[in-house]
C-alpha cells in the first residue's frame, strides 16, 4: 500500500527539481547569464520567485515577491501576456524607472509569460550583458517559448493533482557547479598551476561563499583556507564588508562584465580585487595595489545598511496610496529579505491597541491584539515609548521585557520599530518570526534604517484615508439609498468606487417620481476627483430635483441647473443626462449636456446608440438649450452610464461606446440587477481610474 501510495502522490520536489532543470537548460540554450522564474501565488495578485541561477542571493530575496500590478518587466508580461525586450540600463530606465533604479546595473533583459492553454502560470527573466541592441535571435526566442510552454505544462499537471510547486521561504538560487564546501585537492593540475602565480585567486559561487582560495590568496589576505571555505566573503574577511565592495560584486554578477574595488588588509596592505564573473558566481584576482591610494581611502567610511535593498523598499512603498498597500508592499520586501514570516502596523487609541494592517497574521492573532491595553511597565516598554527601537530574540526575552505580553500563531522572535515622523511618533511596526532570532548589529541598523521609510508612507497612507473615508461618506450619502417603486417600470442602479489609489468623483444617479404614469431619470458626472466634486455634485443633483418636481421640460431642467453651475463653480463642469418617461405613451423625453450617449434595445432588435447631438456641458455657456425624444415601448431597456464604465488609455471613445453596444444584448427573462452586474464584471476598464455610475430602466408594461 506504502508503494501505490508512493506511486499515485506527486513528488512536489521532483516537479521542483524539473522546473529547476528547464530553467538551467534555457539559459544556457539562451547563452543568458541570469534566469529567474516566478510563479502565481495563491491569491492571483503577487508572483513568488521560485527558482535563480546567476542571480545574487541578496538580490533574489529582495525581487522574492512583486505584485501582479507593479510597474516591473516581470509583472507586465504576465499581465499583458507579451514578451518584454529590454537592451539595456536605459531601456530598462525608460520603461521601468523603479526597477532601474533598485538595480543600477548594465544588463540586457528578456521577460514572458509562463502559460498552459489559456492559463498563466507566472513569468520567466533572462538576461545577458548590455550590447544586444539588435534583440534576441529566432533561435533566442524559440528556446524562451519552448521553456515557458514546458514549465507551463508542468505547472498545470501540477495543479491538477492537488499539488501546486510553490515557492518555500526562500527562492531556490541554483549553482551549475554547486560548492563543494572545501577547497579542491593539493594535487589538482588546476589548482597547483594557479598555486604557482603570484596572484591569488578565489571563486565565489552564486552566494557568494568562498568555493576555492589558492595559497598566495590566503597570504595576500593574512588569514587560512579553513577560514574562508564555505563562507560568504564578507564574513570571513569583515575588512571587505563595505557598500563599495558588495556593489562592484553584483555588478559583475548581474551585468556579467568585468569589476573590481581595493580594500586594505588587516597588516595595512592595500589590494586590488577584480570581479571576473561567470554563470556559477564570481572569480576573483587578488593583487597588491600599485595605484596611489586615495588619501580618502586611508579613512574607514561609515558602514551603509543595505543599499539597494533601502532603494528597493523606497521605490516600492512609493506606490502605496492606502495603509494596506504601505504593509503589503513592505511585506513583499523585508519578510524574505529578513527571513521573517509576519509583520503588523500598531497604533493605539485611549490606551489601546489597534492592528490597522497586518500581513502573515491569522484573522484570530489580529482580534487577539485589537483593543488590548498598550504595554508599559517593563523598561524595555518605556524605552520604546522614547522611540527607540526594541529586538525580543524568545518569547522569554518578550515576556520579561514586557509584562503582560500574549504570544499569537507560535510566533517566537520580535523586531518592534517605532514609526516616527517630525519627531512623533505615529505607530509600531511589527516584524516576528517563527523560531527564535539572534539580531546581529547589522541587521537591528538596517530595521531601523527601514522602519523609517516605513513610517513616511504610513504618514502619507493615513492622511489618504483620513481623507479618503470623508469624501466617500460625503458622496455615499449624497446619493440616494433607495430609488422609489413605480408600477410599469423595472430599474436597476450601480455604483462602483474607482480603483483604491484614486480620490473620489462626482458621479451620481436619480430617479424621482412625477405621477402615477410620468418619472424622470438623471445621471451625471461632475469634473474632478475630491471633495469639491462630491459636494458639487449634491448642489447639482439637489438643483435638478428641485426643478424637476415643479415640472419643469427636460431642457428646462439642464438650463435652470447650467444658469446654477455658471454661478457657483464656474469652473467646474458636469456632464449630465436628464429625461422624463411617460409610461402612457411608451417615450422618453431627454436632455444631454456632453454626457455618454444612452443605449437602447429593444424587444427583437440589436441594442444601438442613442445618438442624440449633445449639447454643452454645464457651467461652461449660460444660454445652452438640450432637448430630445425618443421611443420607449414596453420590454425595451435603457442604460445610462458614466465613462468608468468605458474608458481606457489609448482606446478611441467611439470605439469603447461601440463595445459596450456590442455587450449590451439584454435578455428578455434576465432581472436589469443582473444585467447591471455583468456588464461591470465584463467591462475593459478593469484596473478602473474613474467611478462608474449605471441605471437601467424597462417599462413592463402598458399604463392604462
Amino acid at each position: 500500500m506504502a508503494r501505490l501510495r508512493d506511486a499515485v502522490v506527486p513528488d512536489v520536489a521532483k516537479d521542483s527539481s524539473r522546473l529547476d532543470e528547464l530553467l538551467v537548460q534555457a539559459v544556457f540554450d539562451a547563452e543568458a547569464h541570469i534566469g529567474v522564474v516566478y510563479t502565481i501565488a495563491g491569491n492571483g495578485h503577487v508572483l513568488t520567485m521560485q527558482t535563480a541561477i546567476g542571480l545574487p542571493a541578496m538580490i533574489a530575496k529582495a525581487w522574492a515577491r512583486v505584485r501582479r500590478n507593479d510597474q516591473v518587466p516581470v509583472s507586465v508580461a504576465v499581465r499583458e501576456r507579451r514578451l518584454i525586450w529590454l537592451s539595456g540600463r536605459e531601456a530598462l530606465a525608460r520603461g521601468f524607472p523603479a526597477a532601474a533604479l533598485a538595480l543600477p546595473y548594465h544588463f540586457a533583459l528578456a521577460a514572458a509569460p509562463i502559460c498552459s492553454d489559456a492559463t498563466v502560470q507566472g513569468g520567466i527573466l533572462l538576461a545577458w550583458p548590455t550590447g544586444r541592441a539588435g534583440g534576441l535571435t529566432p533561435r533566442q526566442l524559440h528556446v524562451i517559448d519552448s521553456a515557458c510552454a514546458r514549465m507551463g505544462e508542468l505547472l498545470r499537471q501540477a495543479d491538477e493533482r492537488g499539488r501546486p510547486v510553490t515557492a518555500g521561504p526562500q527562492p531556490r538560487v541554483l549553482d551549475p557547479h554547486p560548492a563543494r564546501g572545501t577547497h579542491l585537492p593539493a594535487d589538482s593540475i588546476a589548482v597547483e598551476c594557479l598555486n604557482r602565480l603570484p596572484e591569488g585567486f578565489c571563486f565565489l559561487d552564486a552566494h557568494g561563499r568562498v568555493s576555492l582560495v589558492t595559497t598566495p590568496a590566503t597570504a595576500l589576505l593574512a588569514t587560512e583556507p579553513t577560514e574562508m571555505i564555505g563562507r560568504r566573503l564578507c564574513k570571513a574577511l569583515p575588512w571587505v564588508d563595505d557598500p563599495a565592495c558588495e556593489d562592484q560584486y553584483r555588478a559583475a554578477i548581474v551585468s556579467h562584465q568585468t569589476t573590481h574595488f581595493t580594500a586594505r588588509n588587516p597588516e595595512g596592505r592595500q589590494l586590488l580585487f577584480q570581479c571576473y564573473p561567470g554563470l556559477p558566481g564570481v572569480t576573483l584576482r587578488i593583487t597588491p595595489n600599485t595605484a596611489e591610494p586615495d588619501p580618502a581611502s586611508r579613512t574607514r567610511r561609515p558602514r551603509v545598511f543595505g543599499l539597494h535593498e533601502t532603494l528597493h523598499l523606497a521605490t516600492a512603498l512609493a506606490r502605496a496610496i492606502t495603509v494596506h498597500d504601505v504593509i503589503d508592499l513592505a511585506a513583499d520586501h523585508v519578510l524574505p529579505l529578513h527571513n521573517a514570516q509576519a509583520m503588523a502596523i500598531l497604533t493605539w487609541r485611549s490606551g489601546r491597541i489597534r492592528v490597522v494592517a497586518s500581513h502573515g497574521y491569522s484573522r484570530q492573532a489580529i482580534e487577539k491584539f485589537n483593543g488590548r491595553p498598550v504595554i508599559n511597565q517593563a523598561s524595555a516598554a518605556r524605552d520604546h515609548e522614547r522611540g527607540q527601537p526594541v529586538f525580543c530574540s524568545t518569547w522569554h526575552e518578550l515576556r520579561h521585557g514586557y509584562l503582560g505580553a500574549i504570544r499569537a500563531d507560535g510566533m517566537s522572535a520580535w523586531a518592534f520599530l517605532p514609526l516616527v515622523t517630525s519627531g512623533r511618533p505615529i505607530g509600531t511596526c511589527v516584524l516576528a518570526y517563527d523560531r527564535p532570532h539572534l539580531f546581529t548589529t547589522d541587521e537591528r541598523a538596517a530595521l531601523t534604517a527601514l522602519s523609517g521609510l516605513i513610517a513616511q508612507a504610513f504618514e502619507r497612507a493615513q492622511l489618504y484615508d483620513s481623507t479618503n473615508q470623508i469624501a466617500q461618506c460625503l458622496q455615499s450619502n449624497l446619493l440616494p439609498r433607495d430609488l422609489p417603486h413605480l408600477p410599469g417600470l423595472e430599474l436597476a442602479a450601480r455604483y462602483v468606487p474607482a480603483t483604491p489609489g484614486m480620490d473620489i468623483g462626482g458621479d451620481f444617479y436619480d430617479l424621482i417620481q412625477l405621477s402615477d404614469t410620468r418619472s424622470a431619470a438623471v445621471i451625471a458626472d461632475v469634473q474632478g476627483h475630491d471633495v469639491t466634486a462630491a459636494a458639487l455634485m449634491g448642489q447639482v443633483r439637489t438643483a435638478i430635483h428641485a426643478h424637476a418636481t415643479a415640472g419643469v421640460p427636460p431642457g428646462d431642467v439642464l438650463a435652470h441647473t447650467n444658469r446654477l453651475m455658471n454661478r457657483l463653480a464656474p469652473d467646474r463642469f458636469t456632464s449630465c443626462i436628464y429625461l422624463t418617461i411617460d409610461l402612457e405613451r411608451h417615450t422618453a423625453c431627454l436632455a444631454n449636456a456632453g454626457h455618454l450617449p444612452p443605449l437602447l434595445s429593444r424587444p427583437g432588435r440589436p441594442a444601438h446608440i442613442i445618438d442624440t447631438p449633445p449639447g454643452l456641458l454645464l457651467g461652461i455657456d449660460p444660454d445652452a438649450a438640450y432637448t430630445s425624444e425618443v421611443a420607449l415601448p414596453p420590454g425595451s431597456v435603457l442604460a445610462l452610464y458614466t465613462d468608468g464604465l468605458i474608458e481606457q488609455p489609448g482606446l478611441d471613445l467611439g470605439e469603447a461606446i461601440s463595445g459596450l453596444a456590442h455587450r449590451f444584448t439584454p435578455a428578455p427573462g434576465l432581472p436589469l440587477r443582473q444585467l447591471a452586474q455583468s456588464l461591470i464584471d465584463d467591462s475593459p476598464a478593469r484596473h478602473r481610474m474613474d467611478d462608474i455610475a449605471l441605471l437601467l430602466l424597462r417599462p413592463t408594461a402598458t399604463s392604462s
